[in-house]
């Protein structure tokens, strides 16, 4: 199968390479890239005169695991979705559940150590669902900090896991914010050891909660330089609101000195997640600036009105989804805040895209359109190109070298150790996986909102994932499954 993509403005991050060419995709993988390429016999031609021609983005932090939330992910130019800060568990469950049921785009997972402690400390059993996971974060019998057999046997059962293929370990800190700080050294001991990246939910700084074990910034810099380890910091935007400046620097100041420090963010002023996370209470909330109506019920809609009525949803269900507004992007001053952390320098583009759920409970669908009802955070659907938008439209903070660097070559590098597929990914070259985006730059757009239908970006005209097309001329092909796992090497 051979497809040539005709006369478009082609950015390969990779070269640096940035004009006007052909790219040839020949049985999954970019076979040539020139001006003025003769199509070969049988070749399908795509004219994309006018249009840019990138590396598939990306995205290092997906809770995506369904068809549905993969299509929207699609139409948003991502061609690798990899659920990293959290991981799903057992790691091997779910490669295969993946691969069975099908997925419009490369996927992979981290090891869990949610997963691990929750089942060492609870006796929980991870079932590498989503749902079941999301249900977990409001349990604390998890939360507690480890005896020495217990840290010992969790740190056994991640090490199993990374010999199953898991791309490094994913580390939920900010959901046992008070659990041991040698914990999460030990952690990060092992990945070094190991040759993985962790990826991490930091825990709550100390500006916003001065009794926290560690300081959130300051634990992964540490951490980072104690062990030598590739340590991934999780939505910087989200858990350091107000305080970015202070969090940055520290970030900036580790990675000078030499550590392997990486850092992402997103473009959305509110986050997702459970309704029963620790950082979630309203001791919590108050600590933060914020109060109980700064949290919004997603599958109702409703704005919680009071504190009890707070203490009334975690106890009731706490793995219900929810919103929580941190930055008001109304107000300039805030807004400048969350575009600080996309600006930082090699900051990565990842969107911590959430499951899409329908009235009925159900999390999947294989109808497009979406059928109606279904509610998400507009993050699963619209990250990139509302960072395309705001980044390269309407501010030029960035080129679209930049920005593909940002969202395609900069996160495939942060795999390159753990996982040898990845080295094909995030670029253009010779041999790369044919995983490639055809965008209109003029139109490129997020169309999702917090609140009503869950709508697709538009401007993505083309993407292809191993050379098949996905979206062609900007409409979703619902036939189209070619999504493959990234796996790590066994350690």
């Amino acid at each position: 199968m051979q497809t040539l993509l005709r006369g478009g403005r082609v950015i390969d991050p990779g070269t640096g390479f940035d004009g006007i060419a052909d790219v040839l995709m020949s049985d999954g993988v970019v076979s040539a890239v020139a001006a003025g390429l003769d199509a070969p016999p049988g070749c399908a031609v795509v004219d994309v005169t006018g249009l840019v021609v990138g590396p598939g983005f990306v995205d290092l932090h997906s809770h995506v695991h369904s068809i549905a939330g993969q299509r929207l992910q699609a139409m948003d130019g991502v061609t690798t979705a990899l659920d990293l800060e959290a991981g799903l568990m057992p790691i091997g469950r779910a490669y295969a559940e993946a691969a069975a049921d099908g997925r419009p785009l490369h996927y992979g997972f981290s090891a869990s150590w949610g997963g691990a402690r929750a089942q060492v400390l609870a006796g929980i059993q991870p079932d590498a669902q989503i749902g079941s996971g999301l249900a977990v974060l409001g349990n604390r019998a998890w939360q507690r900090s480890s005896t020495d057999r217990e840290l010992a046997e969790w740190l056994a059962l991640i090490e199993g896991e990374l010999s199953a293929g898991a791309l490094g370990i994913g580390v939920l800190l900010g959901y046992a914010p008070h659990s041991e700080p040698a914990e999460f050294l030990a952690v990060a001991r092992l990945a070094a050891k190991a040759g993985v990246p962790t990826y991490t939910h930091v825990r709550e700084l100390v500006e916003v909660d001065p009794g926290t074990p560690a300081d959130g910034s300051e634990e992964i810099v540490i951490a980072a330089a104690e062990t030598g380890a590739a340590m991934h910091h999780c939505h910087v935007n989200s858990t350091s609101g107000h305080h970015i400046d202070r969090v940055l620097g520290a970030l900036d100041g580790s990675r000078r000195s030499g550590s392997r420090v990486t850092v992402e963010a997103y473009p959305y002023g509110a986050g997702s997640t459970a309704i029963g996370a620790a950082f979630l209470d309203a001791e919590h909330l108050r600590m933060k600036g914020l109060s109980p109506s700064s949290v919004v019920m997603l599958e109702s809609g409703e704005r919680i009105a009071d504190e009890g009525r707070l203490r009334q949803l975690r106890n009731s269900d706490p793995g219900a989804p929810c919103i929580l507004e941190f930055l008001d992007e109304g107000n300039p001053r805030e807004l400048a805040m969350l575009h600080q952390a996309l600006a930082f320098p090699d900051a990565i583009v990842a969107s911590d895209a959430m499951p899409v759920i329908w009235p009925d409970g159900s999390n999947d669908s294989t109808e497009w359109p979406l059928p109606p009802g279904g509610t998400t955070h507009p993050r699963t659907a619209g990250t990139f190109t509302k960072t395309l938008r705001v980044m390269v439209r309407e501010s030029g903070a960035w080129d679209w070298p930049e920005a593909f660097r940002r969202c395609a070559h900069l996160p495939a590098r942060v795999l390159d150790e753990v996982a040898p597929g990845a080295r094909a990914k995030g670029h253009l070259g010779v041999g790369a996986d044919a995983d490639i985006v055809v965008l209109d730059p003029v139109a490129i757009t997020d169309c999702a909102t917090y609140f009503g239908p869950t709508r697709p970006s538009v401007g993505v005209r083309h993407l292809f994932v191993g050379g098949v097309p996905v979206v062609s001329a900007g409409e979703l092909q619902v036939d189209a499954l070619p999504g493959q796992p990234l796996r790590g090497e066994p350690r």
